[in-house]
């Protein structure tokens, strides 16, 4: 048996956690198409008869301007000495700029594989594919060079194997039948946060953090849960809430049908907004939100 730990980097809106879900063969991390939708560093588990990848879905590197910012970005960071191989997933463009050359200087230093995956290969030509992988592979060493559409599933499957012949002999770090970590009560309030994410106008959606208040299962099996959507401002409550109540209606029935999905179960959901202004830069909200450094 062999088995490792893999840490998934890389800017904003690259894909990764589309990959990491087709990577673990199950929706686990929330996808949106906008950046910055993964705020917590999420482990997911991935076992065959080979062995075990632990993988580490990161926040995506940018440059922070509250301390939710300051946040994400250290997670991705911290995230990075734990890994025995590091994949960098990047988008199929050859011009690299300012914010892809300052990952690939903190990657640079590591004593361990470092693996190039350019993601998004169904939108470009292959002549793109080839200008962005020899692109990056003029700025550092690459361990191995992979090309692939997570959105697809294409060419995802060669990740396991590159990474199996990578990793040496070792433990199972979970039982065979664990998927992720993550809480229930963090899942469901992820899920209510990407159907939001998807329904709700650009300018709100990084301005929201949900959490789950309470989460009880009847006798019949049935979940009861009610979750709150704190947002900045007052204006963004209207909004979120829309015109008598439908927009938060649509928010709730989408959450719903993916939570009874991941709980195969009846799922009983009420949903509540609030204001708290400035939270993103709130030490205490933050905390509350679970948005926060551990060692802190």
């Amino acid at each position: 048996m062999k088995s490792g730990y893999v840490a998934i980097i890389g800017r904003p809106n690259v894909g990764k956690s589309t990959l990491m879900n087709q990577l673990i063969g199950q929706k686990i991390a929330i996808t949106a198409n906008k950046p910055q939708t993964t705020r917590n560093r999420i482990r997911t588990v991935y076992t065959d008869r080979r062995g075990q990848i632990v993988f580490l879905d990161t926040p995506g590197i940018h440059k922070a301007e509250t301390k939710l910012g300051t946040y994400m970005v250290d997670a991705a960071l911290k995230t990075i000495p734990e890994a025995d191989v590091v994949l960098l997933i990047v988008e199929p463009t050859p011009r690299i700029g300012r914010g892809e050359q300052a990952v690939i200087d903190l990657l640079k230093p590591l004593e361990k594989p470092v693996i190039l995956v350019v993601n998004k290969i169904d939108r470009v030509d292959p002549d793109t594919v080839r200008e962005t992988s020899e692109a990056y592979q003029a700025l550092m060493h690459f361990d191995t060079v992979l090309k692939v559409s997570a959105l697809h599933n294409s060419g995802v499957s060669s990740i396991l194997d590159v990474l199996f012949s990578r990793f040496k002999e070792g433990p199972m770090f979970f039982d065979e039948d664990t998927v992720t970590d993550q809480p229930m009560r963090q899942i469901v309030a992820e899920i209510v946060r990407e159907k939001a994410l998807r329904l709700l106008k650009e300018e709100i959606p990084h301005g929201i953090a949900v959490v789950v208040d309470s989460m009880k299962q009847r006798k019949s099996g049935i979940w009861d849960i009610e979750a709150t959507i704190t947002t900045e401002r007052e204006s963004h409550k209207g909004i979120i809430i829309g015109k008598q109540g439908q927009m938060l209606k649509e928010i709730g029935r989408e959450a719903r049908i993916d939570s009874e999905k991941m709980l195969e179960a009846k799922v009983n959901l009420k949903l509540w907004v609030k204001v708290r202004e400035n939270w993103k830069d709130n030490d205490l909200w933050l905390k509350n939100f679970g948005l926060y450094p551990e060692d802190k």
